[in-house]
């Protein structure tokens, strides 16, 4: 069975990831890419379907007691290097794991260093491609243990011997101090030779290295949350797929909203959803050129017909990302089905047009490109909306229901019209301004009129309904509203009251029948929207319990600073899946606006603007260029 979801930490090297818990296991890794098939699979499985641990002797093994866990683990500095302390009988070992940055072929260096006494060693490597369905062909070729099947191919390197045990690759073996072990293993397509593993004391420092230098450049001012802003940065980046700029929503796929329920989706794409509070976050802190790679992401994702904007895409721009169930994993804590591939990315989503808009009004405010293709883009997805922003859709939280007119929805729909008028009036753009200035009223008109309830003084999560839905939260963060009106203070009241489980808000009530998403069960409080009402009780001046409610979510984070989607406060465990790009992106965000000294301006993302602009101003050199930043990937390394 999979450890706790908070008993995990992430490496990768940005262009896919690995999942590694506190038993020294790696209980998921897709390679090459974020969204390829997992050679590692036990997270939504059992040990049958792979892993790759590395702990000593005296543990269990997967599967045949409870695990023997490290007593200790931390990032190496603001790195992605990880290093994991066992002390058992006769010694202390360190485990370190890392992905180098990639030159040509993903990588995993893991070391075992001896600190005291003598400790015995086990390493279990068993190899499951195509999601733990596909035993591969082992053998020995040229001092390395490869493993091939189909297409993919993995070559081991380590010093000590390896045997087969049960469809398994084991290495049993003692260590002293001052002694360390590397091995080091290497995905290559199976139709050419393995690479030449590289040396594994040199794997780690090239990835310090690589790490402390992209971490240096970060505009984060040192402060008690200074260190989990930057640790949410470093975890944006290791969701960054380096080739073309876009950020995956998680490395996982399936890990449950609900444990033992059926919410359980693949996160492993880039959602549109996130555009604006991403770019945003990057900016904020410091991160201009992975804003601006970013942004250029989402023009060429979005490029087409306006009326074809899928919600979510791959991480190269993929529009086909057809789900599909694996029968033969059982799931994460017994949740099924497990799914990869994401049905909703054919569903039709008012608000990421809002988002698009909004993410390029942004850009252009923080200096990036203020004219050319973008404002071409901005011009035909905002003629859709002329139209189109009277459809019901599907509503931001992809609900498998039937299609309403979601509150949330339609404020997105005014944000594209608002801001493209803004981007007119400020950038002297071309453009039918009286229009769109028109049709904007007509939505903030229409939504004041259907969506709020006057009896109970709240907006609701669609036009007629009495639900409420934490989306709503958004409307003072994009300046749909002012803080102070009191609708704003009436909605903000009626989420706490009746949308919060111990202070954590819920993205809406999922106790009842399923009539809105179509699926039963309850789920986890969803971290970003409790992210959202802290930015809302700052707005509207109630700082205390915005400080104190910001606290309360960093002290969800697990003991290397990372965060899932959601959190159960029955189970008092984090669900979801992991690390979760929407949750990080909230917190940066959430800290920059309760941080902030600046006077309330139009929207959450210009607040977060203003804020990474007087931050980086202060002297620090802004990003290099990429060619200068991938550097020291590009130095002679040592092979073994």
């Amino acid at each position: 069975m999979a450890l706790a979801i908070e008993d995990y930490a992430v490496i990768g090297d940005t262009h896919t990831a690995a999942i590694v818990g506190r038993d020294g296991s790696i209980d998921w890794l897709c390679l090459p890419r974020f969204d390829s098939e997992a050679c590692f699979a036990r997270l939504v499985g059992d040990e049958r379907h792979g892993f790759w641990r590395l702990a000593p002797a005296q543990s269990p093994k997967p599967g045949q007691g409870a695990p023997l866990l490290a007593t200790s683990r931390r990032y190496r500095g603001d790195t992605l290097v990880l290093e994991s302390e066992f002390a058992v009988d006769g010694g202390t070992v360190v485990v370190t794991d890392c992905m180098p940055v990639r030159e040509q072929h993903p990588e995993i260096v893991r070391t075992v260093r001896c600190t005291s006494g003598r400790v015995e060693m086990r390493m279990d490597l068993c190899v499951r491609f195509g999601y733990g369905a596909i035993v591969p062909w082992v053998r020995r070729l040229d001092g390395m243990l490869t493993a091939v099947a189909g297409p993919d191919a993995i070559a081991l390197w380590t010093p000590v011997h390896v045997h087969g045990e049960d469809l398994t690759s084991v290495a049993t073996f003692s260590v002293s101090e001052g002694q360390q072990v590397p091995f080091v293993l290497s995905w290559y397509p199976s139709h050419t030779d393995p690479p030449r593993p590289v040396d594994g004391h040199y794997g780690i420092q090239e990835t310090v290295d690589w790490w402390e230098e992209w971490s240096s450049r970060a505009a984060v001012d040192d402060g008690p949350r200074r260190d989990a802003v930057m640790r949410s940065a470093i975890t944006l980046k290791a969701l960054t797929y380096a080739p073309t700029g876009g950020i995956v929503a998680a490395v996982t796929t399936s890990l449950p909203e609900a444990l033992g329920g059926s919410r359980n989706w693949d996160y492993r794409y880039c959602w549109l959803r996130d555009a604006t509070l991403t770019l945003s976050a990057l900016m904020a802190a410091g991160y201009h050129d992975e804003a601006g790679a970013w942004r250029d992401w989402l023009l060429r994702a979005v490029a087409g017909d306006p009326s074809k904007l899928q919600i979510m895409y791959g991480p190269a721009g993929e529009r086909n990302l057809v789900e599909a169930e694996l029968d033969w994993l059982g799931g994460y804590d017994g949740s099924r089905p497990v799914r990869v591939g994401n049905a909703a990315a054919g569903q039709f989503q008012l608000d990421v047009y809002g988002e698009v808009i909004s993410a390029l009004h942004e850009a252009r405010r923080g200096g990036m490109d203020p004219a050319g293709p973008a404002w071409d883009l901005e011009t035909a997805l905002v003629g859709f909306l002329e139209d189109g922003w009277r459809r019901e859709d599907d509503g931001i939280w992809e609900v498998r229901g039937p299609r309403r007119n979601f509150t949330h929805s339609k404020v997105m729909a005014w944000v594209a019209l608002d801001r493209a008028v803004k981007d007119i009036e400020e950038f002297d753009f071309p453009g039918p301004v009286g229009r769109w200035r028109a049709i904007r009223d007509e939505i903030h008109a229409e939504v004041l009129e259907k969506a709020f309830d006057v009896e109970r003084n709240t907006f609701t999560q669609y036009y007629g309904s009495s639900a409420l839905d934490a989306s709503v939260l958004m409307i003072p963060m994009v300046g749909f509203l002012p803080p102070h009106d009191p609708r704003v203070a009436g909605t903000v009241a009626a989420v706490e009251r009746e949308l919060t489980h111990d202070g954590f808000v819920l993205r809406y009530d999922t106790t009842g029948t399923g009539e809105v998403d179509g699926l039963t069960g309850r789920e986890g409080a969803f971290l970003a929207c409790s992210f959202w009402l802290a930015d809302n009780l700052e707005l509207v001046g109630r700082h205390d319990d915005a400080h104190k409610l910001f606290e309360r979510l960093l002290a969800l984070r697990n003991d290397v600073g990372l965060l899932s989607e959601e959190y159960d406060p029955i189970a008092k465990r984090l669900v979801g899946n992991f690390p979760q790009a929407f949750s990080h992106i909230s917190l940066v965000n959430t800290a920059v606006n309760l941080a902030a000294d600046a006077k309330w301006t139009e929207g959450h993302g210009q607040r977060a603007r203003l804020a990474g602009e007087k931050v980086a101003s202060g002297g620090r050199p802004r990003s290099p260029s990429r060619a200068v930043r991938s550097g020291l990937a590009r130095r002679r390394r040592p092979t073994v």
